[in-house]
């Protein structure tokens, strides 16, 4: 199941056309246009998909490079071939990118290919991941006058992922933990992360540890058989302690009982232990239960001076500086005096809210999953604060009630999943008439898309703030700040 990609066999043909004068796309011509899987190719790489791929083509195919960057020449496998579109890894760089670094954190990038930007100089990626928004922008021609603020950044660019969802395969005596190999079901052993916090792999390998010695069974997707299919870590930084989520096929608890004692045992980190059972064939990681084996269910995560519990399915930001920088430029756009009434449309656990009511005379938040609103509520008397509320249920049916209740909203926070925000969310917003909007986004394509609807709606987007809440990848978060005008203008 673990792979090491390395050079893949080369016919005396082929060999031949590396020796050529100008070899780049050389293979391919020599075996007669015709690109299959194994096929070796030399390209230079043009630039970057969203996905992290180098782009270059082939005399029939468009290439996708895992592992390449814009400027290099690379010598490249191929490992799948559809009608038009091919997909390769690199097998040895033949002419570095002046954008690739010569000491990247990580010596198995081009193997894991999870983190797509690690072998690029930051200030590089820096600008690509703003160059990427105008990008999105560029598409809509309403919105050629928005100002991008240069990308803020972290201080740390690496180990700052507090939480990691990761695949347990392979038998109890060698067991992999670690990440999907992309558009395959090869799992990648990841030994000491340099994205993950320091105690997430220290965990990591504890689990590993504690698998073999205790025999637990590894849960096989193809026979259905065994038990250990997914392995959850969070870790407060805050706090220095650490929460370890086991999911299994089914309940047997005697196997998790005394796995889970093990890693306590060598970690004293580990606080909160929890089985939680999934017997679903889709891929969805964690099923709707939770089974604690510790007291303590929970860990407490502080950004700035808001303090958050953090169970096992709460949606929580994985970069807690990362969290911070986007609350605190929320905070100074919202412009609060005191005296204002905030809607924070899918408000997960409340930060963002909380982080907004020492400054409001009121804060609703509205949220569709139930348990992150129980956990919101929980957070708000944590911290003592008793003008900021939470209610569970569909956006835009909320937003309809709240409009026939007369409610009035000075400022309303935007911040939704990936996909952005429905049409009908959009324009309910607009008809409640606040002066401000602030959307938080992790997607500059539906970011783009959905500034272009408001402002068919009476809001402009002056500017927006890039956050670089994932260095090394391609994510990007971006905060923009929304003001009404008059639509007849």
């Amino acid at each position: 199941m673990k792979k090491d990609y390395k050079d893949t066999e080369i016919t005396k043909k082929q060999r031949e056309s590396l020796r050529t004068k100008n070899p780049i796309n050389s293979i391919v011509q020599h075996a007669e246009d015709k690109l299959s899987r194994r096929s070796i190719v030399e390209v230079e790489i043009s630039g970057l998909d969203e996905e992290g791929y180098g782009i270059s083509c082939s005399e029939t195919h468009a290439l996708r490079i895992g592992g390449a960057l814009p400027g290099d020449t690379v010598r490249a496998g191929i490992d799948h071939v559809a009608l038009r579109m091919a997909f390769g890894h690199v097998l040895r760089i033949l002419k570095p990118s002046p954008m690739r670094s010569k000491r990247p954190p990580c010596r198995v990038s081009s193997q894991c290919l999870g983190c797509p930007l690690i072998v690029m100089k930051y200030g590089d990626q820096s600008e690509f991941k703003r160059q990427f928004i105008l990008k999105q922008l560029r598409e809509y021609r309403d919105l050629g006058e928005i100002t991008v603020h240069p990308l803020l950044s972290p201080l740390r660019l690496i180990h700052y992922r507090t939480t990691a969802r990761l695949v347990i395969a392979g038998k109890h005596s060698e067991p992999y933990i670690g990440i999907f190999r992309r558009s395959s079901h090869d799992v990648f052993d990841l030994n000491d992360c340099p994205i993950h916090h320091p105690l997430v792999n220290r965990v990591i390998e504890v689990v590993r540890r504690g698998i073999a010695k205790m025999k637990v069974p590894v849960f096989n997707p193809r026979s259905k058989m065994g038990l250990l299919r997914y392995l959850v870590v969070r870790v407060s930084e805050s706090e220095q302690k650490a929460m370890v989520v086991f999911v299994t096929s089914e309940r047997s608890y005697n196997e998790i009982h005394h796995l889970g004692k093990f890693v306590r045992e060598q970690l004293p980190e580990v606080e909160v232990v929890a089985q939680n059972v999934n017997s679903s064939e889709g891929n969805v990681i964690m099923g709707p239960v939770d089974h604690f084996l510790t007291t303590k269910h929970h860990l407490t995560e502080r950004i700035g001076d808001i303090a958050l519990m953090i169970s096992p399915r709460s949606f929580f930001q994985v970069n807690r500086e990362g969290a911070c920088l986007i609350y605190n430029k929320v905070k100074e756009w919202a412009q609060l005096t005191g005296h204002e009434t905030v809607l924070d449309l899918y408000c997960g656990i409340g930060g963002i809210a909380l982080s907004l009511a020492s400054v409001a005379k009121k804060v609703i938040g509205v949220e569709v999953v139930e348990a992150a609103v129980a956990d919101a509520g929980k957070n708000a008397r944590l911290n003592g604060i008793n003008n900021c509320t939470f209610e569970a249920g569909d956006a835009a049916e909320l937003l309809e009630d709240l409009a026939s209740d007369g409610e009035h909203f000075d400022m309303v926070v935007l911040n939704p999943p990936r996909k952005g925000c429905d049409e009908l969310v959009l324009r309910r917003v607009a008809a409640l008439s606040p002066r401000t909007l602030i959307y938080v986004s992790c997607s500059p394509h539906s970011l783009a898309r959905d500034l272009n609807m408001l402002k068919t709606l009476g809001y402009c987007c002056p500017e927006m703030q890039p956050v670089d809440m994932f260095p090394q990848t391609m994510h990007v978060e971006t905060v923009a700040r929304l003001e009404k005008t008059d639509k007849s203008s």
